[in-house]
């Protein structure tokens, strides 16, 4: 099954909210580059396809999360496979069509020649902010609740541009909020940090 195949199945199966077919629709259709964007410019999955590889990962790192004892038992955070599923599939989709192939001047370091490589390079659009554009691009097909779409404007943590008051406050008030941010940044700098270096 491939990454594409993987992530609308998980989509089908869990997110049934109205307006999630159409939504689906987008992201599948010509005006989407989900499927072939990368997750980032250099940072990490900086390929073809990086971002949807991404969502998965942080889907299978926020269930993983949610079902340690500790989080279930002393910190109480239970959510439905629906939540789940949107917050983690959906948090970046502020990056659909916001990456250009491009290319740039490289010494090649056996030769010493000049050559041109690709690179993804960033062009919004839309520059409406990383979390906060997610959730606008979503809540354009469904509603989220409350604490989904704080979930998804916080899941960056404190690496975000905001005051750190804000951040904090939102994990405390939404702890989804800070569930979604830790499975982001075990995917990013554990499982993809990991594979590109090998």
């Amino acid at each position: 099954m491939t990454n594409r195949e993987k992530f609308i199945d998980i989509f089908t199966t869990h997110i049934h909210r109205e307006g999630a077919s159409d939504l689906l629709a987008y992201l599948t259709g010509a005006n989407s580059d989900f499927f072939t964007a990368p997750a980032s410019t250099r940072y990490h999955l900086a390929c073809e396809g990086g971002l949807v590889d991404h969502s998965i990962h942080v889907y299978e790192c926020l269930k993983d999360y949610l079902e340690r004892n500790k989080v279930k038992d002393e910190f109480g955070l239970s959510y439905s496979d629906e939540t789940i599923a949107i917050v983690s599939l959906l948090h970046d989709l502020c990056k659909v069509n916001v990456y250009k192939v491009s290319t740039r001047n490289v010494k090649d370091s056996v030769t010493g020649q000049w050559k041109q490589v690709p690179y993804y390079e960033f062009d919004d659009n839309l520059p409406y902010g990383h979390g906060e554009k997610s959730v606008y691009v979503i809540s354009g097909f469904m509603r989220l609740t409350r604490e989904e779409a704080f979930a998804i404007r916080y899941h960056m943590g404190f690496s975000n541009e905001d005051d750190a008051r804000n951040v904090g406050r939102a994990f405390e008030l939404f702890p989804l909020a800070l569930a979604l941010s830790i499975a982001d940044t075990e995917a990013t700098y554990f499982i993809e940090a990991k594979n590109e270096a090998n």
